[in-house]
């Protein structure tokens, strides 16, 4: 999937925005280098390199990845697959926000995170967990299925039982784990849903007709509307794990 920057600024800066709670979990250490993986824009890259020497942003998308350059020309970014890091052993802290639950593979990415950590190195990250999105997920699965479109349930929201596991096979030590609710407004008021939509479920809409995806995201807005409009604005149902750990 390549993303759409701008709309991800000016849509969803609310990703980064909530990021912000999980800075406080790395260390304020000016000699310490951190790897911020899956960067986007680089927003919350920038508050990192206020905690550390050095800080180094990476991310799958080439248009992100662009965008973080414009932003912040100071900072190192570089386009890289989080299953596939160019690190041995090369930082203190791994940083991770709204990310690993696009990862099919939660065991190899692990592995590759165990693998450019230093000895104790950190993990703090945060993501999607299990039910998150749970309605919406639902709601555009049966509006496409009513226009012969087919939607098979692409993200990866573990439970922390699962998602514990996978980190204390590849050899870390969980500091701290946990999941929690975290309704979140969409921007834009009638529109929030459907922007939501156009960025999140880019490539499914992209194989429709266009007449098709109008009809599509009226239809899933409709499905959804009981349990997600409060009668203002869209309140998505994010439910997200979070993650302290470190490298044994």
């Amino acid at each position: 999937m390549e993303w759409n920057s701008s709309l991800y600024d000016n849509k969803h800066d609310f990703v980064a925005e909530y990021g912000k709670g999980l800075l406080e979990f790395v260390p304020k250490n000016k000699s310490q280098s951190i790897l911020d993986l899956g960067c986007g824009t680089g927003t919350l890259t920038y508050q990192l390199a206020e905690l550390c020497n050095k800080v180094v942003g990476v991310d799958s998308s080439e248009n992100m990845i662009n965008k973080a350059k414009c932003h912040y020309p100071n900072i190192d970014f570089m386009v890289c697959d989080a299953l596939d890091l160019p690190f041995e052993n090369e930082f203190d802290v791994v940083f991770s926000n709204a990310v690993f639950h696009w990862i099919s593979d939660h065991n190899k990415l692990a592995e590759n995170i165990y693998k450019v950590l230093r000895s104790k190195g950190l993990l703090v990250c945060e993501f999607g967990g299990s039910g998150n999105v749970a309605t919406v997920e639902k709601s555009f699965q049966q509006a496409s299925k009513e226009f012969n479109c087919q939607y098979k349930l692409k993200f990866n929201f573990p439970t922390v039982e699962e998602f514990g596991n996978v980190l204390s096979e590849n050899g870390f030590v969980i500091d701290n784990i946990y999941d929690f609710d975290r309704p979140t407004v969409l921007k834009d008021k009638e529109q929030g849903l459907s922007n939501w939509m156009k960025q999140f479920y880019a490539d499914e809409l992209a194989e429709m007709p266009t007449e098709v995806q109008k009809k599509v995201l009226e239809r899933t807005s409709s499905i959804a509307k009981e349990k997600l409009w409060n009668g203002k604005e869209w309140v998505a149902d994010y439910r997200r794990l979070r993650v302290i750990a470190h490298k044994n």
